[in-house]
Parts: structure tokens; C-alpha cells; sequence
């Protein structure tokens, strides 16, 4: 038995991928963005055009991000390992509908102020004022996340969100209910009361829901130099290092704010080597939904320590 040649046999690569494969994976890598931005924008001018529910194109828009990522997320990985187990899909699933059950009831009184003090129609054409409502609510959002990493209350609520060890389209639902209240109530009523209009106050809000699902998943897409301009998975994987040195990129949707006030880590060759929390023991783990959502309550959740 010629046990050298099994023995290499065994060492040798996987065959190639057939080349038109390797052709739609290629593409996919460099359409994913451009079609999830397309989208939102054409979803938004037949929305607002037509008058539809805006509540009702927000939630259908987020079913179909999530599974249009969720999709990709085989087709082009970037870590196979960050693959969501079946089981991990039933946490996502309670964590996501448990958000959007208690976020979506938390925020009516929220989209009433902001129904009361956003002008129903902008001073400006919506094309002008958009620009300008993106500098200013990605500023709040910024403001509001990374306060969430360094004021001692509020990690306690948005440290649920980092306990998974693994960056995917799915954990991007793993959050207390509160802490999405407030960051979204922050950016809404900033919009507002800055005198924004309805229909801005509603793109920004879609674009925040693209934004915060296309920079968890777990794909292989990369943005070159437009990652000095917007926040991209490759930096959002960074986000959730384990490693603080590198855990910046607080942007969700404009990385600009990251270089200004100097925590962009970004690179393009840089990856993390895990991520999770830097200390494993301060949260209930994501599987213990019920822990998780009570944990800031609890009196040891007020020791100090690193955030992450």
C-alpha cells in the first residue's frame, strides 16, 4: 500500500469552484450594496410618493433585508464558522420578535412627537434636506452607541447585544428592548425637533434599518474607499472584537464620526481574532432570554469593570 501518496492525497486543496460559480460570487461581492441601497431608495420614493403606511413599508423592508442578507450570507461568507445553528436561529427569533413587539409599542409615543413637531413637508426639496438629516442623525447615533459602551447604565443594556460570539445578520436582532428605544427615540426626535420633515425623519429611519443589518452580516463585501464615508461589515466585525483596542467604529451608517472624534480602527487587512465580550461572565448568555433582558436590574450588573 503506497501510504505516501494517501497521505498527500489527503493534504491536497478542494477542487476548484466551477468557473461560473466563482463568476456570481465575484458579482455578488460587488452588487450586494449598490442593490440594498437602490432598494431602499426606490422602496421610499413610491412609499412617500403613494402615501403608503410608513410603519408598514418599515417592517415589510426589514423582513426582506434580513432575508436577502441572510441569503448572501451562504452564498459569499466571510467566516463560515459565524454561521447561526439552528438553535442560535430560535434565540434570534425571540430576541428579534420581543424587540419588535416591545420597540414597536414603546415607539408610539415617540412617532406621536415626532408626527407633532416634524413638518409634514420639508422647506426644502427631500433630495436637499436628505443629506443633511443623514449628517445629523448618524451624529446622534453615533453619540448614543458609543455612550452605550462608556456610560456604566446604559452598556448594561447594550452589552446583550455583544454577547454572541459570532457577527451575522441574525444577532443583529439581539438587543434589549430598551436600548433600542432609546438609540432609534434619540435619532428620531433629534431629526424632529432640528425641524426636519416627515418623510426625511422615515428614509433616515429605513436606512438605519439597511444600514444596521447590512453591517452585521456575515459576507465577504468589501467597500474600498468608501469605507472612509460609510460603515461597512468590515468594520462592524472589528466593533465586536474582543480585543478593546480595536473595538471602535461606533458609526452604524456614516464612518466619518469614527475618523473625527478618533475611534475608526479600520484597515483593510485587519480582522478580529474573536469576538464576544472582553469578559464573558458579566452577561447572561444569549440563549437565557429572559436573564438577559433583567440583567441590568440586577445588583451585580453595577460593578465596575471594562465595558466589553
Amino acid at each position: 500500500m503506497n501510504i505516501s501518496h494517501q497521505y498527500d492525497s489527503a493534504l491536497s486543496p478542494p477542487a476548484p469552484e466551477p468557473c461560473s460559480i466563482a463568476m456570481v460570487r465575484a458579482a455578488a461581492r460587488i452588487v450586494t450594496y449598490p442593490i440594498l441601497i437602490i432598494a431602499m431608495i426606490t422602496v421610499s420614493v413610491i412609499a412617500l410618493r403613494h402615501g403608503w403606511n410608513l410603519g408598514a413599508v418599515n417592517f415589510a423592508f426589514l423582513i426582506g433585508t434580513l432575508a436577502y442578507l441572510a441569503m448572501l450570507e451562504r452564498l459569499i461568507p466571510y467566516e463560515p464558522t459565524w454561521h447561526p445553528s439552528l438553535r442560535e436561529w430560535r434565540w434570534y427569533g425571540i430576541y428579534f420578535l420581543l424587540t419588535l413587539l416591545g420597540g414597536g409599542l414603546a415607539q408610539l409615543p415617540i412617532m406621536a412627537v415626532v408626527g407633532a413637531v416634524a413638518a409634514p413637508q420639508g422647506w426644502l426639496p427631500l433630495w436637499v434636506e436628505m443629506p443633511f438629516a443623514l449628517l445629523l442623525g448618524s451624529l446622534a447615533s453615533y453619540v448614543m452607541h458609543r455612550l452605550g459602551h462608556t456610560n456604566a447604565w446604559l452598556w448594561r443594556l447594550h452589552g446583550v447585544h455583544h454577547v454572541p460570539d459570532k457577527v451575522n445578520v441574525g444577532n443583529n436582532g439581539v438587543n434589549h428592548i430598551l436600548d433600542i428605544v432609546l438609540a432609534q427615540g434619540v435619532v428620531q426626535l433629534t431629526l424632529a425637533f432640528a425641524g426636519f420633515s416627515e418623510p426625511a425623519v422615515f428614509v433616515i429611519g429605513l436606512l438605519v434599518i439597511v444600514q444596521g443589518y447590512f453591517i452585521h452580516a456575515n459576507i465577504d463585501v468589501r467597500i474600498g474607499w468608501l469605507n472612509y464615508v460609510f460603515t461597512s461589515p468590515e468594520q462592524h466585525r472589528l466593533h465586536h472584537s474582543t480585543d478593546l483596542a480595536e473595538a471602535g467604529n461606533f458609526g452604524s451608517d456614516l464612518s466619518i464620526w469614527d475618523q473625527l472624534f478618533g475611534t475608526f480602527t479600520w484597515r483593510s487587512d485587519r480582522r478580529p481574532v474573536a469576538v464576544g465580550l472582553h469578559n464573558p461572565t458579566s452577561f447572561p448568555p444569549t440563549g437565557d432570554v429572559v436573564a438577559s433582558l433583567l440583567h441590568p436590574w440586577r445588583a451585580r450588573a453595577g460593578a465596575r469593570g471594562p465595558r466589553r
